[in-house]
């Protein structure tokens, strides 16, 4: 096992619960970011953002001086495993940024020296692992190249680190082994993947979610057009059913991972990929949905709306890709007012919960905070997710469920 790890980005949602993980079983990690303030903070001993129960980790790891964070990027020459989080994104046209990635590669490449293994952690453009063993091996230096997906739930990295198991890939048989070492640090459950399909692997993975997510709430707005409780059909069909367990509620899907994984899969297959972009217009049309249902019912040009929850799902502060911003947007154009509220985001224009609730007319549930759960608005609730206690006024206005 190498005696140094640093993780570029190693203070991100990918690099840094993965850092601590590591540190606290035994390596030597380094995090590595170019963000000054959360550079300071985590070596404070403070979270950058919600991981649940990281903090105690995150004291652990530090104490135990196996962990600390820098913004000096000569920290990545001086290990013997370089972890890079940074993945492809996409583009305003859905598009994959291979060159934004290529760019950011080529400014770690002067870092790395041979005989190093770099793990790319973050979902990329499948071909990306093995376009970056060919250049590598064009201008060097000579290292291990390994493809190793992170598939953990926001929040539960922690926890998810030890308990799923760790796909894992490599340029070379030794690339394999070197990275195979690194992660059985956390779990003795590794599935091997040649690179390209471990890409995929994380793609298919994403994408058959956010497809599933899709169907629900295509399901739901059949259900609200006949005027049937879609969340009473779901609990039926579900009971004791083993064959539809998979079958998830309707809901907002969001976030940073499932529509840009499931558009870099259709950008893969040359945009050829009609049931992800189906999804995609079926989820991120969803909020547009809900209003113009609601506007069948009630003038909203005279209500002040309230929006409950602004992060991208319940119990998180990542308002990345999060649908309940498309919904203000909407709303704003349609509402006398709207007012935004989350108790784990900080925004100066948020209000507080009890502020929402006593200037709204309408109620709009944007993520299941476990705050909200027993909440019974007097006002009418639209809660495409059927989290809330059901309500007269919510009944009133045939949209909760």
């Amino acid at each position: 096992m190498a005696d140094t790890t640093t993780i570029v980005g190693g203070c991100g949602h990918v690099g840094l619960p993965l850092g601590i993980a590591l540190a606290n079983a035994g390596a030597k990690v380094t995090l590595f970011d170019t963000q000054p303030e959360r550079v300071a903070e985590v070596s404070a001993g403070k979270m950058p953002f919600l991981e649940w129960g990281a903090e105690p980790e995150l004291t652990a790891a530090l104490g135990s001086g196996r962990l600390h964070a820098t913004t000096d990027p000569t920290s990545i020459a001086s290990a013997e495993v370089v972890i890079v989080t940074i993945g492809t994104p996409v583009d305003e046209f859905l598009d994959p940024k291979v060159r934004m990635f290529d760019r950011a590669i080529q400014g770690l490449q002067p870092h790395f020296r041979a005989g190093q293994l770099v793990v790319l952690r973050s979902t990329v453009f499948p071909g990306m692992t093995d376009r970056l063993i060919e250049w590598l091996d064009r201008i060097g230096p000579a290292v291990d190249v390994a493809f190793c997906p992170e598939r953990i739930a926001q929040g539960y990295a922690l926890k998810e680190l030890s308990e799923l198991p760790q796909i894992v890939s490599g340029s070379s048989p030794t690339a394999l082994h070197r990275a195979k070492a690194l992660f059985r640090l956390l779990t003795n459950d590794l599935v091997e993947l040649p690179p390209i399909e471990a890409e995929l692997a994380k793609l298919f993975a994403n994408t058959y979610r956010y497809i599933n997510f899709a169907i629900s709430n295509q399901l739901y707005l059949i259900a609200r057009k006949f005027d049937a409780d879609f969340a009473r059909i779901h609990a039926a069909v579900t009971y004791k059913y083993p064959r539809l367990a998979g079958f998830p509620k309707a809901g907002f899907a969001g976030g940073p991972c499932l529509l840009k994984d499931t558009m870099q899969l259709a950008g893969f297959n040359h945009n050829s990929f009609p049931i992800g972009q189906a999804a995609m217009m079926v989820n991120e049309g969803l909020p547009s949905a809900l209003v113009e249902h609601v506007k069948a019912t009630r003038d909203l040009s005279r209500d002040c709306a309230a929006i409950l929850g602004m992060a991208f799902k319940g119990n998180c502060d990542d308002h990345r890709d999060s649908l309940a911003y498309k919904l203000r947007k909407i709303l704003t154009l349609e509402c006398r007012e709207v007012v935004c509220t989350d108790p784990y985001i900080a925004d100066p224009s948020f209000v507080s919960l009890d502020a929402a609730l006593a200037k709204a007319d309408v109620v709009f549930l944007g993520a299941c905070h476990a705050e909200y759960k027993d909440l019974r608005p007097q006002q009418p609730v639209i809660d495409v997710f059927d989290f809330l206690p059901k309500t007269p006024a919510a009944a009133g206005l045939r949209m909760a469920g």
